[in-house]
């Protein structure tokens, strides 16, 4: 990692030169996708953090249009799982078909074994096919028989989910969506936005096709290059100050403990530093800022506090809590 001067200015030269590829991807989504620009950019913050990401958003947001359109620009294998209250996990991991003329099993793998994999309305399976899926998110591999399969990278989940729909879903439990490295929260367009959006879609043409403009080789060499991004020791105290004042607030002299039923997990701690790491990254700098990471947290905190009632009494969100977290505790 960077520590010198010099060292962090190589490094920004270098994120520089790699930034180009992610820049020719934005801009090629963008000739699809009307705004969201934080949507786009937090999906590329997932996508080189190594993170899975769940988006949230009433229907008609182009959240599924936004994911596919970032695996159509880059040319690697993707897959779209359309999650339903019949699915199995042979649905998504494969299984084993019997070969009647030799007597013996041949594998038969499941479109999880893609580079990109869309789960679109992932709390509409039960919870064995969620497990199934959050599974080989963590471990990166699947087993089928008595054998382990590993992914190819690089691989990522993108999950969608409704939050107004109730009727047949299967909320995701808190431990499961503690796997996901962002949660996105999708929102309605602007005025002169949704113009724009009549003006392109309102036709019988179609959407414009997206065009590969990168390879999954060049996603791989921007995260060594993420790695080597210089976080000072203030910012990394930073980051632990946060997650420990969604345990513990009144160590930060916070009056918010009765809204908290649990703080944030380990884990926040890990993509918080990533996260920021990827918003200098697509900021063109070889080191990390206090903003970068006050950037990125809603988006790493938000599904991992979980609100007390009394909270919920109030009619507090674990975004208020996050918010109010951020404006407190002492930035470096």
């Amino acid at each position: 990692m960077a520590t010198t001067h010099s060292e962090v200015q190589q490094v920004g030269e270098l994120v520089r030169q790699h930034y180009e590829h992610f820049e020719r991807l934005l801009t090629e989504i963008r000739r699809v996708i009307v705004g969201q620009e934080d949507l786009l950019r937090k999906m590329v913050v997932g996508l080189l953090g190594n993170g899975h990401i769940l988006l949230e958003g009433v229907p008609g947001l182009a959240k599924t249009l936004a994911v596919s359109s970032l695996a159509r620009g880059i040319r690697t294998r993707f897959q779209r799982l359309q999650f339903t209250p019949d699915l199995l996990p042979a649905d998504i991991l494969g299984t084993m078909v019997f070969q009647p003329q030799d007597g013996s099993f041949a594998v038969k793998k499941g479109p999880i074994f893609a580079n990109l994999v869309l789960a679109d309305e992932v709390n509409r399976a039960p919870a064995k096919v969620q497990s199934a899926l959050l599974e080989a998110m963590q471990e990166r591999q699947v087993t089928l028989g008595d054998q382990t399969y590993p992914l190819d990278e690089p691989f990522l989940v993108l999950a969608t989910q409704n939050p107004i729909e109730q009727e047949g879903t299967y909320p995701l439990p808190e431990a499961q969506v503690d796997r996901f490295m962002l949660k996105l929260i999708v929102d309605y367009p602007s005025r002169q936005e949704e113009r724009q959006i009549l003006d392109r879609m309102a036709t019988h043409r179609g959407v414009p096709e997206v065009q590969p403009v990168m390879e999954p080789r060049q996603v791989l060499e921007a995260r060594a290059v993420l790695d080597e991004i210089y976080v000072d020791d203030k910012i990394k105290d930073y980051i632990v100050s946060l997650v420990h004042a969604t345990r513990h607030p009144s160590e930060f002299n916070l009056d918010i403990g009765d809204w908290i039923e649990y703080g944030a997990s380990p884990r926040a701690t890990i993509y918080l530093t990533l996260g920021a790491r990827a918003m200098a990254f697509l900021a063109g700098r070889g080191y990390a800022t206090p903003q970068d990471v006050k950037d990125i947290a809603p988006d790493i905190l938000r599904h991992r506090v979980i609100v007390s009632y009394e909270a919920e009494a109030e009619e507090k969100t674990s975004d208020d809590i996050v918010r109010h977290v951020l404006d407190h505790v002492e930035v470096p």
